[in-house]
């Protein structure tokens, strides 16, 4: 049978990248001490040359501000390191996980992954096997959503960003389909 994907929306979305990492700094308290003094350097055109895609504008401000992240211990977002940025962008074993669980999954709206218009596209993972994906779909990366795959087969969909989809998972505005209950701690990896 095929399975309905359910759909969660923030209370309003944001779209200022600044707005959005102060809503997941409100979100976790001790995320502002590990904020870098300086941008990263990430290279952004060779990831997302790379990529053939551009990246949201908020996960790119979150990237440049903080080490590479685990919430809860529970949720991991990893960043492309300055001076790796095409080996972080073509490594293609997420993409082949994810294809796996997009062929396996019975859905009404067929799933597939990046680079397939529309495509899922990780952005990061939990130390469960979840994947939190960015669907990438409208007209520029800064519209797309957020789906969520849960290793358990599980899968719904955030209409808002990345950045905002974690200030809201672990601030307790969304429900918490097939996930645990993320605590607003925080560690950089």
């Amino acid at each position: 049978m095929d399975a309905l994907i359910g759909t969660q929306a923030p209370r309003q979305r944001l779209t200022d990248p600044a707005a959005t990492v102060a809503a997941l700094e409100r979100a976790v308290p001790g995320l502002a001490l590990l904020r870098r003094t300086v941008p990263a350097g990430i290279d952004w055109a060779t990831v997302e040359e790379c990529l053939t895609t551009e990246l949201p504008s908020d996960y790119k401000l979150l990237a440049d501000s903080y080490p590479p992240l685990a919430f809860g211990d529970f949720l991991c977002v990893g960043f492309p390191d300055p001076g790796q940025e095409q080996a972080w962008s073509e490594d293609p074993e997420e993409l082949e996980i994810l294809a796996e669980w997009c062929a396996d999954a019975e859905m009404c709206v067929p799933l597939y992954p990046f680079p397939a218009p529309g495509g899922l596209l990780p952005w990061a993972t939990s130390n469960q096997g979840d994947y939190f994906l960015w669907n990438t779909t409208g007209t520029g990366p800064d519209e797309w959503t957020v789906t969520v795959a849960s290793r358990n087969g599980g899968w719904w969909h955030y209409n808002g960003g990345a950045v905002q989809f974690l200030a809201d998972l672990i601030g307790g505005a969304l429900e918490l389909w097939e996930l645990p209950s993320v605590q607003p701690q925080v560690q950089a990896f």
